[in-house]
């Protein structure tokens, strides 16, 4: 009987230890998505991988994130709307990159600053981009270079 008990608050004990640790992770990734900010436009011809809520990054460090993705229906490009700390001044001559975390990690964007003294503001566009590389592509164009030699 002494022993069941014992088993029972332990139990008791890990299911709340649990609990605060999973209200702590799910309260600190969603601290950097708070609505403080600016909005930035970004079009890409290639976004495959990045998602809804994917990081920006600035130097390696997070800034930002992206708050939307829709489709430009005239010139079929896809428009990320990426959501910038108001304290992160980018130079309107920056560039938007899509990049993978690692070999096989997930996508974000980082942006590479330009040298421009005029910084971009709310709702402005970022034009410079390079969009997602397809590792797939790469392959079949390895491949196909390989066999046609």
């Amino acid at each position: 009987m002494k022993q069941q008990l014992i088993e029972t608050i332990t139990g008791i004990i890990v299911i709340i230890i649990a609990t605060i640790f999973l209200i702590f992770a799910y309260n600190k990734s969603r601290g950097a998505k708070t609505s403080d900010g600016y909005n930035l436009q970004v079009y890409f011809q290639n976004i495959e991988g990045v998602q809804e809520g994917a990081d920006v990054k600035l130097s390696g460090i997070k800034i930002g994130y992206v708050k939307a993705i829709t489709l430009d229906t005239t010139s079929f490009d896809a428009v990320v709307t990426l959501k910038i700390a108001n304290d992160i001044p980018i130079p309107k001559d920056s560039r938007a990159i899509v990049t993978t975390s690692g070999l096989i990690g997930g996508k974000y964007i980082s942006i590479n600053p330009g040298a421009s003294d005029i910084n971009l503001s709310d709702n402005d566009r970022i034009k410079l981009t390079q969009s997602s590389l397809n590792f797939e592509d790469l392959i079949a164009k390895l491949m196909y270079s390989i066999t046609s030699k």
